[in-house]
C-alpha cells in the first residue's frame, strides 16, 4: 500500500455513499416506476434488490478493491480486464450514455425552481418547448462555472443533497405511518395483496429498463476510490450502506405512494411533477397546506444540483483519466490548474444541448421529459453491462486480479451471478426501446421511437469521430 499523505484531504466512506446516493436513487425514480407499474411496483423492488441490486453493488465493491489506485473508474476495470481498445469503448459509452440522465437532471432542477417560484405546475404548462431547452443549457454552463471555480463544491453538494433526499423520504414515509395510524384509508382501492402484484406483459418487460437504470450508477463513485485513505477496505463499506438506502427508498417510499395517490388513476404528468404532488398530497391530508411541498421543492432543488455536480465530474474524469490518449484529440484530454478536465465537461454540455434540441421537436414539456428519461433506460442499463463482462474476467482470473473484498467466494456462483445480471440488463435495455407513455400507433409513438433510436446512434457516432481526430493529429504531427 503506498504511504498516505498527511496532507491530503481523504474522502471517508459515509460521504462516498452520499455522493454515490445522489446518482443512484432520488423520491423521482420512485415515482417514475410507480407510474409505470402502479404498486406492482413494490413487489418488483423487493425482488430487484436481492436479485439485482445486491450483487450489483458487491460486484462494484469487488472491482473497486481490484483496482483501488485506478482513477477512471469502470473504463480503469475494462482496460485493465479487456484492454485499451475496450477501455476506450467503455470509457466513451459510459461518459455517453449518462448524458441524457444528465439533460433529465436539469430539467428536473428547472421544474424544482417553477414549485419554489409558483407553488404548483404552471411553469411546466405556460413554458415554450424552446425555452425549457435555452434554460437547460443555461444550468449546465453555471455548473461548470460552478466546479472550476469552487473548491469541495462537489462533496457538500453530495452531502447536503444526498442527506436531505434521504432524510425527507423518511419524514414521507413516517407520515404515511401516522396517516394510517390514525385509521385513514388508502387512496388507493383495493389496497390489497392482490393490489402488489405485477401484470406480467410486454409493457411490464419495457419498463424493466427504468427499474434497472433508477438502481444503477453506484459506479459513478469508482473515481474516488483513489480519493480515500484505505479503498480496498472501505469502497466496499460505502457499497453496503449504497445498497441499505437504495432497499428502504424504493420498497417503503413506493408503498407510501400508493398511500396518498391513488395507484389506479395517476395523473398523465406524474413522471415529471409526481414528486410534488405526493408532498402536496400529504399536506393537504395532515391539514398544513403547502409546507411539506416547499420542504421537498428546496430539497429536490439541491439534490439535483448534486446530482449534476456528480455526473458532470464523475462522468468526464470516468471517460478522460485513464483511457488511453491515442483515441482522444489533445485538446479534449486538457485540464485546468485544479487537474479539472474543463475542454470534457464542455464536449459534455455540447451534445447534451444537442439531445436537448432533438427531443425538444416533441409535442409538449410532458413529452419531452418522458422521452428523455426512458431514453435513460435505453443507454444506461446497455453499458452497465460492461461492469457484469469486467466481474466476470475479473473472477475467472483470481490470481492475476486480486482482491482484499471478494464478493462470493465460489468462483462457479460468482461468475453465474455476474452473467445473470449481465442477461437482465441487456435484455431490459433492448426492451426499454419501445415507448411507454404514448399510444400505440400515434404519430407521437413513432415519433419517440424514431428517437430513442437516431439518438444513441448519434452518441456513438460522435465515439467513432474522436478516434480519427485523434489519428488526424499524430499524422500532422509526425508529418511536421
Amino acid at each position: 500500500m503506498p504511504e498516505l499523505d498527511s496532507k491530503k484531504s481523504y474522502i471517508s466512506w459515509p460521504v462516498i455513499a452520499l455522493m454515490d446516493f445522489v446518482t443512484v436513487i432520488g423520491f423521482d425514480d420512485i415515482i417514475y416506476n410507480f407510474q409505470n407499474q402502479g404498486l406492482g411496483i413494490v413487489t418488483t423492488w423487493i425482488l430487484m434488490l436481492f436479485l439485482f441490486v445486491v450483487p450489483y453493488e458487491m460486484m462494484v465493491g469487488h472491482m473497486g478493491s481490484v483496482f483501488s489506485h485506478e482513477g477512471g473508474g469502470m473504463s480503469s476495470w475494462v482496460r485493465g480486464t479487456s484492454g485499451n481498445v475496450w477501455g476506450y469503448i467503455c470509457a466513451w459509452t459510459y461518459w455517453v450514455s449518462g448524458l441524457p440522465y444528465i439533460v433529465d437532471v436539469a430539467n428536473s432542477m428547472l421544474i424544482s425552481f417553477g414549485w419554489l417560484i409558483h407553488g404548483n405546475n404552471t411553469m411546466s404548462n405556460t413554458m415554450s418547448n424552446s425555452m425549457f431547452a435555452l434554460l437547460t443549457a443555461a444550468i449546465f454552463t453555471l455548473f461548470i462555472f460552478i466546479q472550476h471555480h469552487l473548491k469541495n463544491s462537489l462533496q457538500w453538494l453530495g452531502i447536503i443533497g444526498g442527506g436531505a433526499m434521504f432524510i425527507v423520504t423518511v419524514l414521507y414515509v413516517i407520515m404515511t405511518v401516522v396517516y394510517l395510524g390514525q385509521g385513514n384509508a388508502p387512496h388507493t382501492q383495493p389496497f390489497t395483496l392482490k393490489s402488489f402484484i405485477p401484470k406480467f406483459d410486454l409493457h411490464y418487460l419495457s419498463t424493466f429498463g427504468l427499474v434497472i437504470f433508477a438502481m444503477n450508477g453506484s459506479e459513478f463513485a469508482a473515481p474516488y476510490v483513489t480519493e480515500m485513505k484505505n479503498g480496498k477496505r472501505d469502497f466496499p463499506k460505502a457499497m453496503w450502506m449504497l445498497a441499505i438506502m437504495t432497499g428502504f427508498l424504493t420498497v417503503l417510499g413506493s408503498f407510501s405512494l400508493g398511500v396518498f395517490f391513488n395507484a389506479h388513476h395517476l395523473p398523465n404528468d406524474l413522471k415529471m411533477n409526481g414528486s410534488y404532488y405526493a408532498f402536496q398530497a400529504m399536506g393537504n391530508d395532515f391539514g398544513m397546506g403547502r409546507f411539506f411541498l416547499y420542504v421537498f421543492a428546496i430539497t429536490q432543488a439541491i439534490y439535483m444540483m448534486a446530482q449534476l455536480a456528480v455526473l458532470i465530474d464523475a462522468g468526464t474524469r470516468m471517460f478522460l483519466s485513464d483511457t488511453a490518449k491515442s483515441y482522444l484529440p489533445k485538446g479534449l484530454t486538457k485540464t485546468d490548474k485544479r487537474g479539472l478536465p474543463i475542454n470534457g465537461y464542455w464536449l459534455t454540455t455540447g451534445i447534451c444541448t444537442v439531445i436537448m434540441v432533438l427531443s425538444a421537436t416533441l409535442p409538449n414539456m410532458n413529452s419531452i421529459f418522458n422521452q428523455l428519461l426512458n431514453l435513460n433506460g435505453i443507454v444506461s442499463p446497455y453499458t452497465t453491462c460492461f461492469l457484469f463482462s469486467s466481474f466476470i474476467i475479473v473472477r475467472l482470473k483470481p490470481k492475476k486480479f486480486p482482491s482484499d473484498f471478494t464478493y462470493i467466494k465460489n468462483q462457479k456462483w460468482a461468475v453465474i451471478v455476474g452473467a445473470w445480471c449481465f442477461l437482465i440488463t441487456f435484455g431490459a435495455a433492448t426492451l426499454g426501446i419501445l415507448p411507454v407513455d404514448e399510444a400505440y400507433g400515434t404519430g407521437t409513438w413513432y415519433h419517440v421511437l424514431a428517437l430513442n433510436i437516431i439518438e444513441p446512434l448519434l452518441m456513438i457516432a460522435v465515439g467513432v469521430i474522436l478516434p480519427l481526430i485523434a489519428r488526424a493529429e499524430r499524422r500532422k504531427d509526425n508529418l511536421a
